[in-house]
């Protein structure tokens, strides 16, 4: 037997989940935000087609979209729809401008700003009519 010691293997690395910046954050919600607001416009086109079937049914169907649960979905319809749409303004900046990589960061703390500023007065204005009846 040989008195050296052998140098034990270097140990490979474990991959794990990814924990990054606001940026990777960004992505995932921009991706999940596009395919909500895709299956909303889906589900939208079918329902408005019944009114071409049978205006009654369809008129029954519209009815039961008149609850507070509803009006809820909707809030979060209007909160995706907005953020997706910031969001991809910020995405072209990015791709088109020259000084856009540079500046990501900074503006998505800014559509971020402008997304809450904006959903402040269109929540109220979603539970007004949720609660109103109008």
């Amino acid at each position: 037997m040989s008195s050296t010691t052998e140098a034990a293997p270097a140990q490979e690395r474990t991959r794990s989940l990814y924990r990054g910046d606001p940026g990777m954050w960004s992505w995932v919600l921009h991706r999940i935000t596009g395919v909500a607001t895709f299956f909303f416009l889906f589900v939208h086109v079918l329902d408005t087609a019944l009114v071409r079937v049978n205006p009654d049914t369809y008129d029954r169907v519209i009815e039961t979209y008149k609850n507070p649960v509803v009006g809820l979905m909707e809030l979060a319809l209007v909160a995706m729809v907005l953020y997706h749409a910031l969001n991809g303004l910020r995405v072209m900046l990015v791709d088109f401008w020259s000084k856009g990589a540079q500046y990501q960061r900074v503006m998505l703390w800014v559509i971020l700003a402008i997304w809450f500023v904006v959903m402040i007065p269109a929540a109220g204005r979603i539970f007004y009519n949720m609660f109103a009846g109008h």
